[in-house]
């Protein structure tokens, strides 16, 4: 079974101009998808429709968790926060809680388990805290838990990002150009981390990137969106250079 099926999804900001024409989306259970695509074309929207902090305006957004199906386009309020807890999200810039401690955005990951009275008051379960210690030591951040995520460099940022996420226990990870504000050799750490990590915990994981190469080397399916639709979808191998000016256009930058 699909972890999540996608069914004609589109999205309009502005009536009669859609951005999402029609998507049709089958993500198995396992796996890094990289979405690649022009600026402007819908890929981050795309995401952002996923875990429903846009409102699609038409189609099915379908998860399969853990012997439920789940309809997201169709929940509101209690029940969508309540799924929401199920999609991990790791954003291009970062969205940490600058001035909490590591350990504390970590945590911020349960507030969807512990409620938010216990939240507050910094109370968690023990198997959450020893899951945080846990979760930095993989992503290389030993040592930081009461470090301020502020004097934190881009790279430690969206280590402790990932981390956040995987504390959901989610059954999709999404990440929206989390490369985008790194340099070339830490790009390459966080998309080890990303693939290594879904295929250590058995999450699939979808990867919104601008840089082709940095998804063939590490996508086990791309994704090719061109004006709101999809262009390409299959084995990084397979993507041509002549694919690439269809999914971007000109050929020059080839070169």
């Amino acid at each position: 079974m699909h972890a999540l099926d996608i069914r004609g999804l589109s999205k309009a900001y502005t009536p009669g101009k859609p951005v999402l024409k029609g998507i049709d989306l089958h993500i198995q259970g396992a796996g890094l998808t990289a979405i690649i695509g022009p600026s402007g074309t819908g890929k981050s929207t795309l995401l952002r429709c996923i875990n429903r902090l846009v409102d699609p305006s038409a189609g099915s957004i379908c998860l399969h968790s853990r012997g439920e199906r789940i309809e997201l386009s169709a929940l509101s309020g209690r029940a969508l926060r309540h799924s929401r807890r199920r999609i991990g999200m790791v954003f291009q810039e970062y969205n940490l809680v600058e001035r909490l401690t590591v350990m504390e955005n970590l945590l911020t990951g349960r507030l969807g388990y512990v409620g938010a009275w216990n939240a507050w008051r910094r109370h968690f379960p023990h198997e959450d805290i020893a899951r945080a210690f846990a979760l930095l030591e993989t992503v290389g951040l030993a040592g930081f838990a009461n470090q301020r995520a502020d004097a934190l460099s881009g790279g430690q940022r969206q280590r402790v990002g990932i981390a956040r996420a995987l504390m959901q226990q989610p059954d999709v990870l999404l990440a929206d150009e989390p490369t985008s504000s790194l340099d070339p050799k830490t790009s390459v750490e966080i998309m080890t981390l990303l693939r290594d990590l879904g295929r250590a915990q058995h999450v699939p994981v979808i990867v919104n990137i601008h840089d082709v190469e940095l998804a063939r080397r590490f996508a086990d399916r791309i994704v090719g969106m061109s004006g709101g639709g999809i262009v390409y979808d299959g084995d990084p191998a397979g993507l041509t250079d002549a694919l690439l000016q269809t999914i971007y256009g000109g050929e020059s930058w080839l070169q």
